[in-house]
């Protein structure tokens, strides 16, 4: 896992230059992204850690993926991210993870994510923009996805694959770890 300051002056650094090349001000990517503008401020100035909601409302409002606001080495052209790299975003009472593995822009921001759900666990999400796919591997357990106002279920070996500009969610409710690859795909900006 990266150092937690490290990733922390990352998205101040990269947070702030997304914002000035999109010409947004404080107060407009605030207003655009549903985020205080003193949030905006302490995170540009990496004086706090905001959470996954937050960071992936402002990487919706700047059309960046959530990997290029948190990356830390642009420079490469080919960019391996190991597996102590990869930035866990979420985490559960119980243990369970969120993972995001790398994501670029392609032509919006594309992610990969690795997600381990304890029994009992789940994690809810917010509406992204319209447009915007998200396919779900279940690699092992049983993962509930619940979309709208339906709960599936996706069995381990099966994929699912669905329009996320409505709230969504996952969760585990067997008795067994879920382990899970995602993929989310935004489309650009406009």
């Amino acid at each position: 896992m990266p150092d937690p300051d490290l990733v922390t002056q990352a998205l101040a650094r990269n947070l702030k230059r997304l914002r000035t090349e999109r010409g947004h001000t404080l107060d407009a990517l605030a207003a655009r992204a549903g985020v205080s503008r003193g949030m905006i401020v302490q995170i540009e100035q990496a004086r706090t850690n905001p959470s996954v909601a937050t960071v992936v409302r402002l990487a919706d409002a700047l059309g960046a993926s959530i990997a290029r606001l948190l990356d830390y080495d642009e420079s490469a052209a080919v960019r391996i991210v190991t597996a102590d790299q990869a930035v866990p975003l979420w985490t559960g009472p119980d243990g369970g993870s969120g993972t995001l593995l790398s994501g670029v822009e392609a032509p919006g921001p594309l992610e990969l994510w690795a997600w381990h759900l304890e029994p009992g666990e789940g994690y809810a999400s917010e509406a992204h923009p319209a447009g915007t796919v998200e396919i779900v591997r279940v690699e092992s357990g049983e993962l509930t996805l619940s979309h709208g106002d339906r709960d599936h279920v996706v069995p381990a070996g099966s994929t699912a694959s669905f329009e996320a500009s409505q709230a969504h969610g996952y969760r585990n409710d067997g008795a067994v770890p879920v382990r899970l690859t995602m993929v989310v795909s935004v489309p650009p900006p406009r």
